[in-house]
């Protein structure tokens, strides 16, 4: 495996380096938390009875904690960390959605109907 690094230029005409394992790693870190909430947060929903825009509003509700958490984890050097604050919050949205609502339809029948 090749450790490719790869260059942006900033508006102020820096030029910034990035390491493309670095990155890769970084990403595959992040989806498995999104993974991990997204399934956590289903469960959640689907034990305490949500429905509807209810249970909806808490996947939007746990993605954005998510976000922030990681944020503050990486603290006022994220650049260091992700190329941009964007593509962490949105990479991955509909996948931990479906993982969420696998997990809120799966655990609402066990637990609520007989």
């Amino acid at each position: 495996m090749t450790t490719r690094v790869k260059t942006r230029e900033l508006k102020s005409g820096e030029i910034v380096a990035y390491s493309e394992s670095a990155i890769r790693n970084n990403a595959a870190a992040v989806e498995y938390c999104r993974t991990s909430m997204a399934a956590l947060s289903g469960c959640s929903a689907g034990i305490l009875g949500l429905t509807g825009i209810l249970g909806f509003m808490l996947y939007l509700i746990a993605v954005l904690g998510l976000w922030c958490l990681l944020l503050l984890k990486s603290g006022t050097q994220w650049k260091k960390y992700f190329i941009s604050r964007q593509s962490l919050l949105t990479n991955g949205f509909l996948g931990g959605l479906c993982t969420y609502v696998l997990f809120w339809t799966f655990l609402y029948g066990m637990v609520h109907v007989y």
